[in-house]
């Protein structure tokens, strides 16, 4: 009798690739390790997964996803970095995937300008302020930067928590400034 694929097999993979990486990061994620953790086996996951760096690519396309839709759903600009905050100190381990392992990432999002965390942040500005989307890149990089060297300073722990917090009202307070005079 012929085995079924199992439907759920590549979710589960990737749900628990997750946990490997938020646990131990690039140590902890080895094809043999994702394969008892799912309850499968190594050819079982490369039936699904070319290899250990397409497992990586989907869990940044899954991780840019839940940073894309906190974002998206924000009321204004200021309340989408609070929300970019948050999502990176949440998941300091994505975040650091993300951000430090750029060759895996998808094409389509290898430049910040084509993200699209970016290209809403510049419809926004556009309709806030007028103009074109794209008048807005430089002030969205500016803004980006702020919040990407918030989250990288959070996460490293290297600031006594009553500085943390200091770093977070000062972000806003950029923010909140860069947004006051927006350059076209």
């Amino acid at each position: 009798m012929p085995r079924h694929a199992d439907p759920d097999l590549e979710k589960r993979v990737l749900d628990v690739a997750q946990k490997l990486w938020r646990g131990g990061g690039d140590e902890a994620l080895s094809m043999r390790a994702l394969a008892k953790a799912a309850k499968t086996n190594t050819p079982a996951i490369y039936r699904r997964f070319r290899d250990r760096d397409d497992i990586l690519r989907a869990l940044m396309l899954r991780f840019r996803n839940r940073y894309v839709e906190a974002i998206q759903s924000a009321r204004s600009l200021e309340d989408s970095i609070e929300r970019y905050i948050d999502v990176g100190v949440q998941h300091p381990r994505e975040y650091e995937l993300y951000f430090t392992e750029g060759a895996l990432r998808p094409a389509e999002s290898r430049t910040l300008e084509i993200g699209p965390g970016f290209v809403w942040a510049q419809a926004k500005c556009a309709k806030r302020f007028g103009g074109s989307p794209s008048d807005y890149a430089p002030l969205v990089l500016a803004i980006w930067a702020l919040a990407h060297g918030t989250v990288s300073f959070l996460n490293s722990k290297a600031l006594p928590p009553q500085r943390s917090t200091q770093l977070r009202a000062a972000c806003k307070d950029a923010v909140a400034a860069l947004l006051q005079q927006p350059r076209r």
